[in-house]
């Protein structure tokens, strides 16, 4: 179950106390001697040398570039020592080049190397030896409410952010969008996207995706950011190394943004030129059924949907359009062969 408010905000003013004392102690930096030399990384500095800075040149006829920028920055995280980084979907959707900069002033080309949709999971990889020592790959399946870690973007100590842990639970995002067990901490850290966070243990297990007003799940007012837990990357890391996307059927996707709004489900936007435009869905349309059954959450919507098979499946949506329900068949298709990706995708 999520922290309640009062606990949460008991927990978000103590760190902050932490930080206005000059003190990590209770955190990584702070472990007795015996844990910090079993962590991968021999102390702090080294470690937040794995955070580099990611600058991402988007394909200027790209679909997403009216939304999020041709040019964009965040963190990656490099977890090779070959120059292999990790990073968030924000800074690889359509991205066909990239520079990294190092804590230590270095700036070098990257190429991309694969982006998944379902994850949220972008790699690249430096086109020369960063000098940096990587960050080990944790188990965010360790984590446990109110654990204390370290959110870490680029800039080394100016870039760390002490932070606990105030909820894991399932995120539903409104771009069909679905994460399980998605990691949500406190207080926020102001550089989120592509950031590390960080164990006690000094391994990574999450990657930053968002900035959220409600961290505790329970309509509160305790503002944070969600990651992505580090353990959805192993089973597709194989498959983005050797063709850039995950293997296997991909998801059904339409095009449509949605929104929760009090037990039902509207639809916010539509994509451009994308199967719900094409099928005649529009904006403020509301979601009544999917193949005739009724979604009681943005979630639940996402899992009858794809649930009906995989990618270029039609999809039966039953909407409420203009005072009467009107049942719309969308031909459904992969999101990657809608998008503007780098060719070796």
């Amino acid at each position: 179950m999520p922290i309640g408010q009062s606990a949460g905000a008991s927990l978000v003013a103590s760190l902050r106390r932490l930080l206005a004392a000059g003190t990590l102690a209770v955190l990584l930096f702070g472990l007795p001697a015996t844990a910090q030399n079993a962590a991968p990384n021999n102390g702090p500095d080294e470690l937040l040398s794995a955070v580099v800075q990611l600058k991402t040149y988007i394909n200027p006829e790209g679909r997403t570039v009216k939304g999020l920028g041709q040019q964009r920055k965040g963190s990656g995280i490099v977890i090779d020592d070959k120059g292999l980084i990790l990073t968030i979907g924000y800074l690889m959707v359509e991205a066909q080049s990239a520079q990294v900069t190092t804590n230590a002033g270095r700036d070098v080309a990257a190429q991309v190397v694969g982006y998944d949709h379902d994850t949220g999971f972008g790699l690249l990889r430096a086109t020369e030896p960063l000098k940096v020592k990587p960050l080990a790959i944790g188990k965010s399946s360790d984590l446990k409410q109110q654990d204390q870690v370290l959110a870490a973007s680029f800039g080394g100590r100016a870039g760390i952010a002490p932070a606990y842990i105030m909820s894991l639970r399932e995120f539903a995002g409104g771009w069909e969008y679905l994460i399980p067990r998605a990691i949500f901490t406190a207080p926020a850290h102001s550089e989120w996207s592509g950031a590390a966070l960080v164990a006690r243990d000094g391994k990574l297990v999450g990657v930053g995706s968002l900035v959220v007003g409600d961290v505790t799940g329970q309509g509160k007012n305790l503002p944070g950011n969600m990651y992505v837990p580090i353990d959805l990357l192993p089973p597709i890391m194989a498959d983005l190394l050797s063709s850039g996307r995950a293997s296997g059927p991909a998801r059904p996707w339409l095009g449509l943004h949605a929104e929760e709004v009090r037990g039902r489900i509207f639809v916010s936007r539509v994509t451009d030129d994308g199967p719900a435009q094409h099928a005649g869905i529009h904006r403020n349309d509301i979601i009544v059924a999917v193949n005739g059954a009724a979604p009681s959450s943005l979630a639940d919507y996402y899992r009858k949907l794809w649930s009906l098979g995989a990618a270029g499946t039609s999809v039966p949506l039953d909407l409420l359009q203009t005072n009467r329900v009107k049942r719309i068949e969308v031909k459904s298709m992969n999101r990657l062969d809608y998008l503007r990706l780098k060719s070796t995708f």
